[in-house]
């Protein structure tokens, strides 16, 4: 089981026996990281399958090289069909993708950030813009705004005329 362990990162298997197996390949794991011959004997050894010492000594020491334990990780999945055993996944630690991957973000604090100074900036500058053109609405004089409105009445008057003078 340890060396399919090594070979595959994960293995399905019974509880009792995860924790078996986490007892027995956390010391080789830590063996791992000093790559001599003695630790080399030891793990083959222990293991008895040259294959899974070297993935032991290539792969898996150097991804757990500054990990000071834990190199496994037991989860438990429930009872098997069959028998009503229970179950456990268990796996190697830094080789999970789905962890890695599904850091969650820092959180930002929201008072004083560079991003909220700058949309406070612009939204004070667009307000700014926003009041000028109504001042300068509310600064003309109402007879300019009557003499435009007296102005186009009867040019549009005189286009209805000829409208209604064709038909």
């Amino acid at each position: 089981m340890a060396s399919s362990l090594i070979e595959h990162k994960r293995i399905n298997t019974t509880v009792a026996r995860a924790k078996a197996l986490k007892n027995f390949i956390e010391p080789l794991i830590t063996r791992s990281k000093v790559d001599s011959t003695h630790n080399r004997r030891i793990a083959f050894r222990e293991l008895r399958d040259k294959f899974a010492v070297t993935e032991l000594f290539r792969t898996v020491s150097e991804k757990v090289g500054d990990r000071p334990g834990g190199y496994t990780r037991i989860i438990k999945m429930g009872n098997r069909l069959g028998d009503n055993a229970d179950m456990a996944l268990i796996e190697l630690v830094d080789f999970n993708e789905v962890y890695e991957t599904a850091k969650p973000k820092k959180k930002s604090r929201r008072r004083g950030s560079k991003k909220a100074a700058a949309v406070a900036v612009e939204t004070e500058t667009a307000t700014e813009e926003v009041a000028e053109s109504a001042e300068t609405v509310a600064a003309a004089p109402a007879e300019e705004v009557q003499k435009a409105d007296t102005a186009e009445t009867p040019a549009s008057d005189a286009a209805a005329d000829e409208k209604n003078t064709e038909e």
